[in-house]
């Protein structure tokens, strides 16, 4: 099952969504089911300057003086779910670079790892994802060689979320037409994975007995 999730650095939702989707497709993994999960760029304010700030006086500006309380419940869900979250102590940061990072990762097999790297490095460790030095020791932790591309595949997979109508993240598209939006309960994320293996003939095999001898691929161990 291939599964892309849209989403940004960010969005605090994006990296609860992310864990509990994570934890949900272990669960189909379990049971013999497979998942292929991309990430895929979004950005939920492509006008953010260059320079980073402090995300208390960005989001005071944005949302007036809710914005503690704002994050105050965002980090409460996020600590019930066993996710440690220093969201006061983030800096509002523009995220092109740090997709751009992920993309060049996925392309080689650690897209998911760098996406999960980037979201601590971001909401619990209080880094600036948008600096280069930062980036290239995040890089280099994962495993990843920056080769400085990239920039131009994030641009058309911004220009395809756009143009699916993709308008809050985080959203997880299974086989490029079933989505489900927002940080969903994990029971929520394993019901979806369930029905679309369904829907798409991908439900894994459950073993009512342990395996004993047999023949497969035209093959007999005598």
């Amino acid at each position: 099952m291939k599964v892309e999730i849209f989403s940004d650095v960010v969005c605090p939702w994006c990296y609860i969504g992310h864990a509990r989707f994570a934890k949900a497709a272990e669960r189909f993994r379990a049971k013999g089911g497979t998942i292929e999960v991309t990430m895929r760029p979004f950005q939920l304010d492509p006008s953010t300057p260059e320079k980073s700030e402090p995300i208390i006086p960005a989001m005071e500006r944005k949302f007036g003086p809710n914005a503690r309380q704002m994050i105050d419940r965002v980090v409460g869900v996020a600590q019930d779910d066993g996710l440690e979250m220093n969201y006061a102590d983030a800096l509002s940061a523009n995220t092109l670079e740090a997709h751009r990072l992920t993309e060049l990762a996925a392309r080689q097999g650690r897209g998911t790892e760098m996406a999960e790297r980037l979201f601590r490095a971001y909401f619990v460790e209080g880094l600036d994802v948008s600096d280069s030095d930062v980036l290239a020791s995040l890089a280099a932790e994962v495993g990843v060689d920056d080769t400085g591309e990239g920039a131009d595949a994030v641009r058309e997979h911004l220009d395809r979320a756009r143009a699916l109508g993709v308008t809050g993240v985080p959203l997880f598209l299974f086989e490029g037409k079933y989505a489900v939006s927002g940080a969903q309960p994990e029971d929520t994320f394993a019901a979806a994975i369930d029905e679309v293996a369904e829907r798409t003939g991908q439900t894994p095999i459950v073993q009512l007995a342990t395996p004993a001898d047999g023949c497969e691929d035209g093959t007999c161990a005598i």
